[in-house]
């Protein structure tokens, strides 16, 4: 847009700078400006009008971009306006700008355009009446009147607004303090219910564990005397007699079966099922659970290892305990058509997948979520006759997460269930020697030995850096799980003094921590809340190859 010139004015001595304040609170005035910004451009303009005034300097006032704009020019010889007065009229307006001998102020306008034309606003300014001093002094303290009139309002505004804040800050205080006191009140009830359902835990465990350990004795001693009965060398028996004597003994092991599943669900719940990992010839497993699993004549057996599952690393005891709970329940839910093992290598997830799959009666929808629940049978099995303990499928979860693997069941009702069993492919024996567990919680060094369980031949533990130096100067560790934040001798102290050990510089660490933030950047870093079995494993094997690069 082009500049539109309004006014223009000369500043030849003092009384020209009172002109050139009344010219610009007019100027501001017709250009759509409010009282307070008019007062504002009237004081910013005599504020740098007065450090400049002299012979050839000039003022003009044009209205461009929707801005009122003064410009201020003087001659070279001239002194400029000081910084003080620039800054000063820099608060007062928008934009105030010194280059050379020329001072430019702008504000903006409310519009785009003022409400008048411009040569309407030029022909008023230009019938403005000379004014004198007084006359501008005394308009000079009328705004300041009116301003001060105008702070004491809001002064006075701002004291009620005030205590209507003080007044809310009270409330809310009071709600706060009262929802503090609620949220006390909910914790220390949680942590009363968090200690109530710990002893119902433990106490559930200890009754498994007790009666578990007092069927035992007696459920042998019935197989023991059944197997006497049975043998060549006992009294003869009638055919209805050894048969009813078989059932016994027959029922006697189911349950003694039943004991030993009820006692490694408290051994797992309290944490102490730990697996033996060894190699396994999964194919002859399959084999003999096939030769002991007894279908109806209407349903068949199927089952299927692949060449590259043949072999896995793992503990056989559990994983038998697992496919055998599997089987038997695809048996006895099924009345016709087949039950199929089947097993294959992905090598992909580096797993071992095992399914066992049946045409049987199926699950609905609705009871898909509560199968894993303990002493739970699905409804529909019971009207058929079909009766279990409800441990089966629970029993065998355990088992499978206790060995790293996944279990997972699909059914759909009427037409039968498949549940996979997912394990980690395991190579051999443990990959390192020894391990040394360094951490001041017990708990978490107890977590950290069932997890690095089966990679490390010896795992010893420390309470702390002193010691673990003590542990390390008697049997040295190939790596050591090291937590920063201990007594005594923190994770920084003890890195440095085995740094400084030619026997113990060579010893790999992994750094688990609650602050990874401190931690030595040397070594692998994780984070103690967001632990995962698979990354530790693969943290402590990198740190050992490590070492023995």
């Amino acid at each position: 847009m082009t500049a539109l010139e309004l006014a223009r004015l000369r500043l030849r001595e003092d009384r020209d700078v009172f002109a050139l304040r009344r010219l610009g609170r007019a100027a501001a005035e017709l250009a759509g400006l409010e009282a307070q910004d008019q007062i504002r451009v009237a004081t910013a303009l005599s504020e740098v009008g007065r450090e400049v005034v002299g012979a050839g300097t000039v003022a003009v006032f044009t209205l461009e971009d929707g801005e009122l704009r003064v410009t201020i020019e003087h001659l070279a010889g001239t002194r400029p306006a000081g910084r003080e007065s620039l800054a000063l009229a820099g608060r007062l307006v928008d934009d105030v700008t010194a280059a050379g001998n020329r001072v430019t102020i702008v504000k903006r306008l409310p519009g785009r355009l003022p409400g008048m034309p411009a040569d309407q606003i030029r022909e008023r300014l230009t019938r403005l009446a000379p004014v004198s001093a007084m006359d501008e002094l005394r308009q000079q303290n009328q705004e300041l009147a009116s301003t001060l009139e105008d702070v004491l309002r809001l002064n006075s505004e701002l004291q009620e607004t005030n205590r209507g804040v003080m007044a809310l800050y009270h409330e809310l205080s009071a709600e706060l303090e009262e929802t503090n006191r609620g949220v006390v009140a909910l914790y220390a009830e949680l942590d009363e219910k968090s200690t109530q359902l710990r002893e119902s835990a433990e106490a559930k465990n200890r009754f498994w564990a007790t009666v578990s350990h007092e069927l035992r004795t007696p459920l042998s001693s019935i197989i023991g005397l059944v197997r006497l009965m049975t043998t060549a060398d006992g009294e003869p028996l009638t055919e209805e007699q050894e048969r009813q004597i078989r059932f016994i003994g027959d029922s006697a092991e189911t349950l003694l079966a039943l004991v030993g599943d009820l006692l490694d669900l408290a051994k797992a719940e309290s944490g102490r099922l730990l697996p033996e990992f060894a190699p396994v010839d999964l194919e002859d497993l399959v084999r003999r659970l096939h030769a002991i699993m007894q279908p109806t004549s209407d349903v068949v057996l199927r089952t299927e290892v692949a060449p590259a599952a043949a072999e896995i690393y793992t503990d056989e005891t559990m994983l038998i305990r697992v496919l055998r709970n599997l089987l038997s329940n695809a048996l006895k839910f099924t009345r016709e058509g087949e039950v199929r093992l089947d097993a294959r290598l992905d090598e992909q997830a580096g797993q071992v997948v095992i399914t066992v799959s049946d045409t049987g009666i199926g699950i609905a929808e609705e009871d898909l979520d509560r199968v894993f629940e303990e002493f739970f049978q699905v409804p529909h099995a019971l009207q058929v006759k079909v009766r279990g303990t409800g441990l089966g499928l629970p029993y065998a979860r355990t088992l499978v997460r206790a060995l790293d693997g996944q279990l997972d069941l699909h059914s759909t009702f009427g037409e039968g269930t498949t549940v996979t069993v997912r394990l980690p492919v395991r190579h051999g024996p443990p990959e390192i020697g020894r391990l040394l567990i360094a951490d001041d919680d017990q708990g978490f060094r107890e977590l950290a030995r069932r997890m690095l369980y089966g990679i490390a031949s010896e795992v010893d533990e420390a309470a702390d850096g002193v010691e673990a130096l003590e542990v390390m100067a008697v049997r040295r560790p190939d790596v050591i799980v090291l937590d920063m934040l201990m007594p005594r001798l923190d994770g920084n102290a003890l890195l440095q003094r085995m740094a400084e050990d030619e026997r113990l510089k060579e010893v790999a660490v992994v750094v688990v921590t609650v602050a990874p933030g401190k931690a030595a950047r040397d070594h692998p870093v994780l984070s103690k809340h967001e632990l995962r079995r698979e990354q530790f494993l693969d943290a402590v094997r990198e740190a050992a190859r490590g070492r023995r690069a």
